[in-house]
């Protein structure tokens, strides 16, 4: 059988003109925990649905334990023991954990559902993901997306796989929770399942995997053995040139006047909450999943109920009860959820980037097209947004790319307040640096920026204060002369800091 479960080899792939892939090749040893990495658009995703049957390549071959394989559609590589568990869970969220398991595979006598038939089969690969710690009867759309996460896990160990690829599996986990995915990928290992892991955090890639294989502009850089590189290394393949620096240098003016102002702000989630924001600042929010940040946020935008408090714009008492009238005093919100709340993913690039600046562009309630594709050029320029045309559509762009039309979107709109809500989750590191050179940009232009982060390296290297919050409340505020991991999650934690 030789040494390699999975060898995809000279793999090409092209769409409308445009190479995906060219001539790539990953080999992954059999029973060992493979890397998967490069920078959004690399082909990490054209590469696994190839191998996953959705796409088929233009040329290339796929061996599966030495010997070659033909996956014409998804249920091909189902039945060769190929599993991919994709970014955006593939669960039926109204279904139980049972059910979703079953799906395709029911256990049926003389025509009916065989409910105690699934249960016994299902609960075997649930008990072996979860060990019980939830209930299997709770509809999906109740459970935590960890939770959601060991069902899907456990569906594809129920098809009998022998190669699961993870795609981004801890984007959207704690702490906490991704402690309990390694033990479990660690657990496969030891079974002898192959795994393959794509993620952009490559601090886990040290801790869980063994080898890397790395990809950029579409083509095969390199493999090597996790143990034999370091993390500079890694970002040098990905981005093809040295990144000496994770943040750019800042450069800001000293600023006094107010822009923003809260007062004993209360909602639902978050109870007293007063700062200031200042022309041309980056304040930073910190702190663990749940504790209020965004709900904060969102209240001053105006798309959730503010029980009490007062919010001043510009020295200017008002009162925003919809995210219409946030857009009116100049806030911009790009949302953690680009995909479900950022963009229009079926229409154009040009479409998402002016949605929030109609009025710039339009004469008597109708849109000037010339005006519109004027201004939507601009910001496409500016932002260095990769894709062909403004006529691209946004679901088919990769993460970083969709963020930068999140954004460019905002700007558009000529906004002096943005909200970024975790703006570099799920984005590469070539990407990200991007973004915080725009970030700098924007605010020596006089825009003032709050910054919702759960890197706490992030927050330390690009704002200029940091609040941190705990259970709804403020605990604290941290100047530059005081940050550190360990002040923010003292802070974090509910702790006062001596």
């Amino acid at each position: 059988m030789g040494e390699y479960a999975l060898e995809m080899l000279g793999v090409t792939k092209t769409f409308s003109k445009v190479t995906a892939l060219d001539n790539v090749n990953l080999r992954v040893k059999r029973g060992e925990v493979h890397a998967l990495i490069g920078e959004n658009g690399a082909g990490k995703s054209t590469l696994m649905k190839i191998l996953s049957g959705v796409y088929k390549a233009d040329m290339g071959e796929i061996k599966i334990n030495g010997e070659e394989a033909v996956i014409r559609n998804p249920k091909d590589a189902i039945t060769k023991g190929i599993s991919i568990i994709y970014q955006e869970l593939s669960l039926v969220p109204e279904l139980d954990a049972v059910k979703n398991v079953m799906l395709g595979q029911e256990k049926q006598k003389a025509g009916f559902i065989n409910s105690k038939k699934e249960e016994e089969f299902a609960e075997k690969y649930l008990d072996y993901v979860s060990h019980g710690a939830f209930d299997y009867k709770t509809p999906v759309k109740n459970l935590s997306v960890a939770q959601q996460q060991m069902i899907d896990i456990a569906k594809s160990l129920s098809y009998h796989s022998d190669i699961i690829v993870m795609d981004e599996p801890t984007d959207s986990l704690t702490n906490s929770e991704i402690e309990v995915l390694f033990e479990i990928v660690r657990q496969l290992k030891k079974d002898g399942i192959t795994v393959i892991y794509i993620s952009h955090r490559l601090e886990e890639l040290f801790i869980l995997c063994d080898r890397v294989t790395v990809l950029r502009d579409g083509q095969y850089i390199v493999d090597e053995d996790i143990s034999a590189v370091d993390k500079d290394w890694l970002i040098g393949k990905m981005i093809g040139r040295d990144l000496k620096d994770t943040f750019p240098p800042r450069h800001r003016q000293e600023r006094e006047r107010t822009v923003l102002e809260i007062e004993g702000l209360t909602g639902e989630k978050f109870r007293n909450i007063s700062f200031r924001l200042k022309e041309g600042e980056i304040l930073g929010i910190g702190g663990l999943v749940g504790a209020g940040r965004t709900e904060v946020l969102r209240a001053i935008f105006g798309a959730d109920k503010i029980q009490s408090g007062s919010v001043k714009v510009f020295d200017e008492a008002v009162n925003i009860n919809h995210p219409n009238k946030a857009l009116k005093y100049g806030f911009g919100f790009a949302t953690e959820d680009r995909k479900g709340q950022g963009l229009f993913l079926n229409q154009s690039i040009r479409d998402n980037i002016a949605a929030a600046a109609l009025d710039r562009v339009s004469n008597a309630g109708f849109i000037d097209d010339g005006k519109e594709k004027e201004m939507t050029q601009k910001y496409f320029q500016d932002l260095r947004v990769v894709a062909p045309d403004m006529n691209k559509i946004c679901k088919f762009l990769s993460g970083g790319n969709q963020q930068k039309v999140v954004l460019a979107k905002w700007l558009a709109s000529g906004c002096k307040i943005l909200f970024l809500d975790e703006p570099t989750r799920g984005i590469d590191v070539g990407a990200k640096y991007e973004i915080y050179l725009l970030m700098d940009k924007l605010v020596r232009e006089g825009v003032s920026i709050i910054m919702i982060s759960s890197e706490m390296p992030e927050l330390m290297g690009v704002a200029d204060r940091i609040l941190v919050m705990h259970e709804g409340s403020l605990t604290g505020e941290l100047k530059q002369g005081d940050f550190s991991e360990e002040n923010i999650m003292k802070l974090a934690s509910g702790e006062k800091l001596a």
